[in-house]
């Protein structure tokens, strides 16, 4: 099975005509037996014993029909064969092996003959395909049929989630010009923890010692980050340091977070059924949350007209209240979060905006995936308030880059700016002290 995660060979005129002739014989193969077992097995009986029974079940079907078929097969192909009929009844199809590999963080499809995975932050082309786009297709209302949901061309784009909890989106055409495509991003069963982040070589211990400070203290914190920077994960590691006996509630699009606490109280957002009604948006859970008398409050991320409530749930008594943006720097986060709460609607000046998010938002964690693949915290800034209508920001660390190893590899060090935070007032009135040594670290990181 490890042939099927190797990158496939640079594009030239080398190809073997007789290789390909191979493959798409594989694949007429495998369907024709499928389309006969469609005929053969009773479905309904199938889906109430164990997978161990089905797959024998399958297995003497599949020896018989390649007898009537006089094709000549080894033990160990006709067990491939067996496997990925049993992927294509039970599962999904040509996906199953990738999503049976835990290093594997995100599975993208473009089309039926593309398919690339991510492992370390780096992105492969693997030798998995679908039969054709109809193929594809078919695996993508297998998906989003477990949710209740459907996909057409009334209803082109999808968002849904597997059992596992990975997070799924795909379009098909007219939107999709090349055909479907699919996204699949895995969130594996482990809780990276932010002591793993500090081996990872994420972010230093002075750095951790802040946050989890921030954190105990009721800081609000906003993490922001592009796409795959880890910002889900920074959120999850520093819940942690939430007190057990505080009530949290959590607000998601797609649910993502795990937090390890007793007292979590979890939102989904819910989209349109079959006839576009019946939509919950992220807006009306956390109006929801502020009537539940909670401790704190966790968005996953801040999208759009929400961030007005977010906002004014920070500044209204949810001390400590953690969220994240997508953006490039601490700067950009705020601009994006002016922008959404614009899309409430409400004629709000900028101005005002501006200085409720100064009042709200107390640190700024600023993460990145770098050209290697590793995750940095770039910045870790505070807010000092509003001038000329813009937020003032002091940073206390941030990542140095200093070049590049001849493997790929960046260089660089975290050091502490020498800057220190006003909200140490703040920690002190919560008991918590902490070392003037903190914020005049250095660590390389990468030499």
């Amino acid at each position: 099975m490890g042939t099927i995660y190797r990158p496939a060979p640079a594009r030239g005129g080398n190809t073997s005509a007789a290789a390909t002739r191979t493959t798409d014989r594989y694949f007429e193969l495998k369907s024709e037996i499928h389309r006969k077992l469609l005929g053969v097995l009773n479905y309904e009986r199938l889906s109430s014993i164990p997978k161990d029974r089905v797959r024998a079940e399958i297995g003497r079907v599949v020896e018989r029909l390649l007898e009537e078929e006089r094709v000549p097969m080894t033990t160990a192909e006709q067990n491939r064969i067996v496997e990925e009929v049993l992927d294509e009844v039970l599962g999904l199809g040509p996906l199953e092996p990738l999503l049976k590999e835990p290093s594997i963080t995100d599975i993208l499809v473009n089309g039926c003959n593309k398919v690339y995975i991510e492992r370390n932050g780096k992105l492969h082309l693997t030798q998995v395909r679908f039969r054709d786009n109809a193929h594809l297709l078919h695996i993508i209302e297998k998906i989003v049929s477990q949710v209740g949901r459907r996909i057409d061309e009334a209803q082109p784009i999808v968002d849904a989630r597997l059992p596992d909890g990975s997070r799924v989106n795909a379009i098909i055409p007219p939107l999709a010009l090349d055909g479907p495509a699919l996204s699949i991003r895995r969130f594996g069963r482990h809780v990276i923890t932010a002591e793993e982040m500090i081996a990872n070589q994420t972010l230093m211990p002075g750095m951790l010692r802040f946050l989890a400070a921030c954190v105990q203290a009721k800081v609000t914190i906003l993490i922001s980050g592009g796409t795959g920077s880890g910002k889900t994960t920074m959120l999850n590691a520093l819940s942690r340091y939430i007190p057990e006996d505080e009530r949290i509630i959590t607000i998601e699009e797609i649910a993502e977070l795990q937090l390890q606490q007793r007292h979590v109280v979890k939102f989904e957002t819910r989209q349109p059924g079959l006839n576009r009604e019946g939509g919950i948006n992220q807006r009306e859970l956390v109006r929801t949350a502020l009537r539940m008398r909670p401790d704190r409050i966790i968005v996953g991320e801040c999208r759009g007209p929400e961030a007005l409530d977010m906002l004014q749930a920070m500044s209204t008594g949810v001390d400590g209240s953690m969220s994240t943006v997508h953006a490039n720097s601490p700067r950009d986060a705020f601009s994006r979060l002016v922008a959404m709460v614009l899309m409430a609607d409400l004629e709000m000046p900028s101005r005002v905006i501006i200085q409720q998010l100064a009042n709200a938002i107390r640190i700024v964690v600023q993460l990145a995936r770098l050209q290697d693949g590793t995750r940095k915290v770039m910045s870790i800034a505070e807010v000092l308030g509003v001038r000329d209508e813009q937020i003032q920001l002091q940073e206390i660390f941030h990542f140095e880059r200093l070049g590049v190893t001849d493997s790929g590899k960046i260089q660089g060090r975290f050091r502490a700016t020498g800057a220190t935070p006003r909200v140490l007032e703040r920690l002190k009135l919560s008991g918590i002290e902490l070392p003037a040594s903190v914020f005049h670290e250095e660590l390389p990181v990468n030499l």
